[in-house]
């Protein structure tokens, strides 16, 4: 008997290993079934993203020769209902079997019953005997996080919770406030059961994710320029601290979310549909917040998907990107201007190197940032850079790397440092 969870979460898979979707845009796609069952078969497919590499090792030892891509996706499902979301065994094995027979792998219906048989009769204390961490994060990526590698790769093991942004002066009356602002609830729950949501009083959004336009600072009244604003959580923040907001996107469909965003919040930013590499405003700006596009590895918690369709290539491609988008922001800042650059990415060339590259190439120097509600993101250079494995206790946050940069005027802040790549050395503000 075909089980909807199992084939959807088959579907998924697919889709993402084979063919590189995101695993949201895969779940758009799938067919109607229930809403239970489409809920499961997210959560064990992003169970099996999230640890594909324990689940492989644990396998190999069943597996005389590598099976084809699609067995080894059903046997990955097997493996991780039984081992990571307490189906009963027979179930475990009897769903994987009929979900051979019925994406026409029949031969292979043997294979999987006998291997995950096995699995079955090693239980989950197998898991206590490896490094899965390690073996759950590509190489290339454990590599480039350095020492935050492990305390990183721990928290990836993990659903991430539901944060909650909210105007300034507003309350939520449930949730737990977070030091920064943001309201966290358990993850896994729904965002229309946060009290206000449907009101138009909050809005999902990452406690490390709205940071940036904290930092931004804006007064009431003041200019702000948001550029790849969609979808907009970050210029309703700007807007609800009574900014001017002109946000700018290039995707007409990501405008469109931004927009209805904006409707259902009842805020009124100038939103613009251009791209921002050619799009010049007729008179520049104070304040400039641009969260640029990137890898978004900081969001692997709640995207495990990424970790499989990033390569290291990416990075140089999306690293000249960012190089452009900061030229043309600096072309609309204005002099004495300040200008938040932020990426949702774990990788170091797309975050303090950007910056440092930007203060040599276009003469902006860096001003400290300070975050006394989490001291330990800030880095010697005065940049913040969060990552999931802060804030343990707490349920972790998005990885963020956030930069201020300010174009020089005739009478500069004492706050403000001559940058230099590399290194780009910061005073001694105390």
């Amino acid at each position: 008997m075909n089980d909807p969870t199992r084939d959807a979460a088959y579907s998924l898979l697919t889709a993402v290993l084979a063919k590189g979707s995101a695993l949201d845009a895969a779940m758009d796609k799938l067919p109607r079934i229930e809403p239970r069952d489409r809920a499961a078969a997210h959560r064990l497919a992003a169970c099996v993203l999230r640890h594909a590499g324990t689940l492989d090792e644990i396998l190999a030892p069943f597996l005389r020769r590598t099976p084809p891509d699609e067995v080894r996706n059903i046997l990955r499902l097997g493996a991780a209902a039984y081992l990571f979301l307490e189906a009963p065994p027979h179930a475990a094995v009897a769903t994987a079997v009929d979900l051979a027979r019925s994406r026409k792998l029949a031969p292979f219906a043997g294979l999987v019953n006998a291997v995950l048989r096995k699995v079955v009769a090693q239980g989950p204390a197998v898991l206590e005997e490896l490094d899965m961490p390690r073996l759950d994060t590509p190489p290339w990526a454990w590599t480039s996080w350095g020492a935050q590698a492990r305390a990183i790769a721990e928290s990836h093991a993990h659903e991430a919770p539901l944060d909650i942004s909210i105007p300034p002066g507003g309350t939520l009356t449930a949730g737990t406030l977070l030091p920064t602002g943001s309201y966290r609830f358990p993850a896994g729950t729904s965002v229309h059961d946060v009290p206000g949501f449907a009101e138009g009083k909050a809005w999902v959004q990452d406690a490390a994710a709205a940071l940036p336009a904290r930092l931004l600072a804006p007064q009431p009244g003041e200019r702000v320029l948001d550029l790849c604003a969609a979808p907009g959580g970050k210029t309703a923040q700007l807007a609800a601290m009574g900014a001017v907001v002109t946000a700018v996107e290039r995707d007409k469909s990501r405008m469109a979310t931004l927009q209805g965003n904006m409707k259902r919040l009842g805020l009124a930013p100038e939103t613009i549909i251009a791209d921002a590499l050619i799009w010049r405003p007729a008179q520049q700006f104070s304040a400039i917040l641009l969260d640029a596009p990137c890898s978004a590895t900081g969001t692997a918690r709640r995207h495990p998907e990424l970790l499989h369709l990033r390569k290291p290539r990416d990075i140089a491609h999306v690293t000249l990107l960012q190089d452009q988008l900061l030229d043309a922001a600096a072309q609309m800042l204005a002099p004495g201007g300040r200008l938040i650059y932020a990426v949702c990415s774990l990788q170091p060339e797309e975050g303090a190197a950007r910056a440092d590259a930007a203060c040599a190439r276009l003469g902006l120097r860096r001003a400290a940032l300070s975050l006394p509600e989490l001291p330990e993101a800030v880095t010697p250079q005065g940049d913040i850079r969060t990552h999931p494995g802060l804030w343990p206790e707490r349920g972790g946050m998005d990885g963020f790397f956030i930069a201020q940069l300010v174009k020089p005027a005739v009478d500069e802040g004492d706050n403000i440092v001559e940058c230099a790549s590399p290194p780009c050395m910061i005073a001694d503000f105390s």
